[in-house]
């Protein structure tokens, strides 16, 4: 995962409207259009979301927006002291989620499983957050870490700057902590705000077979499950759903669904043998950190409608599924493309 290298800076929330969140792309010369303004590949992004936000509400009015990483995207310029945020945006989402925020990474910003994040990477991460935290939104932090020491400290910290906390002990995000879900309750969890605690598992290849899947996520007491969509290939139904909205202490808890939005992923139901980079036009470069991700133009109508706005989209197999929400990853994919 790419960070973004953001200049500390003293954040002052300004709740001016950088733009209406719209389903069309404002920047764009054409839907179709194979370039945009780099000025606007954060604005893409931000209206992006906010087309899934408003598709998904259309149908259920309390679904739930997470985004993941890529913090700076609500803003479009790192380097004034005063981050005017785009009040449309944040109005789309419930909460963001950012991984490596304590232990997980280095001073090189390359991912280092048990090793606490360095200050200045840190400070910039937390700055970013607390945007998001004192807009009243919920932040879910990721540690990769395994030791006891190092879950407790991680814990701790976020626990200190009112985040939700999960500490994982693998950076697959294929394993269900030994430990106690921290903060465990039996309350009925109905909101994102509600929440004490989450567990991020979105790789359910350690399992034999479905069964066995739902099983063990249902014997847990977490208060969010952020889990894929499909088990092998096999999209999880409405009561496979419906039997994870329970935690095994009796209370109710939120079941939300991890969507890659900023690449295009091999191994999923929508890819087809026939796509190499350029072709579709969407589709651009092997990311070469992870196996089988390519980078999309993630603006354009075709890609949008795979993701939101088509009949057989990606969003409308989650509503299908009753989950509570969307998850949403590679938000920082903006990066990418204005960087070149």
């Amino acid at each position: 995962m790419r960070y973004t290298k953001f200049i500390p800076a003293l954040i002052f929330l300004s709740f001016v409207s950088l733009n209406a969140c719209s389903l069309s792309a404002s920047s764009v010369k054409t839907k179709n259009s194979s370039e945009t303004d780099a000025a606007n590949y954060r604005k893409e992004m931000r209206n992006f979301i906010c087309t899934i936000s408003k598709t998904a509400r259309a149908k259920n009015p309390g679904f739930i927006v997470i985004t993941q990483n890529g913090q700076n995207v609500a803003w479009d310029n790192d380097d004034d002291d005063d981050k005017k945020v785009d009040v449309n945006f944040f109005k789309s989402i419930n909460g963001c989620g950012r991984e490596d925020l304590f232990y997980g990474t280095d001073e090189n910003w390359d991912m280092a499983d048990d090793k606490l994040t360095p200050k200045f990477i840190n400070k910039e991460f937390v700055e970013m957050c607390d945007v998001y935290k004192n807009a009243g939104l919920t932040v879910l932090a990721v540690d990769y870490c395994s030791s006891k020491y190092n879950i407790e400290d991680s814990y701790k910290k976020n626990k200190a700057r009112g985040y939700l906390s999960f500490q994982a002990p693998s950076r697959n995000l294929d394993v269900i902590p030994a430990y106690t879900p921290n903060d465990e309750n039996a309350n009925n969890i109905k909101t994102l705000s509600e929440a004490e605690n989450f567990l991020y598992l979105i790789n359910p290849a350690e399992y034999e077979n479905k069964a066995d899947y739902i099983s063990a996520l249902s014997k847990t007491n977490y208060d969010v499950l952020i889990i894929d969509l499909f088990f092998d290939e096999e999209a999880l139904t409405k009561t496979d759903v419906e039997k994870l909205k329970k935690k095994n202490n009796g209370g109710a808890r939120l079941v939300i669904c991890y969507m890659s939005i900023g690449e295009a992923e091999n191994y999923r139901w929508y890819w087809k043998k026939s796509w190499k980079p350029g072709n579709p036009s969407f589709l651009c470069e092997l990311n070469e950190d992870w196996e089988g991700n390519f980078k999309v133009k993630y603006w354009d109508s075709e890609w949008q409608k795979i993701i939101c706005t088509g009949s057989n989209s990606y969003l409308s197999k989650i509503l299908a599924g009753e989950f509570d929400g969307v998850y949403l990853d590679i938000i920082d994919a903006f990066e990418y493309f204005q960087d070149r």
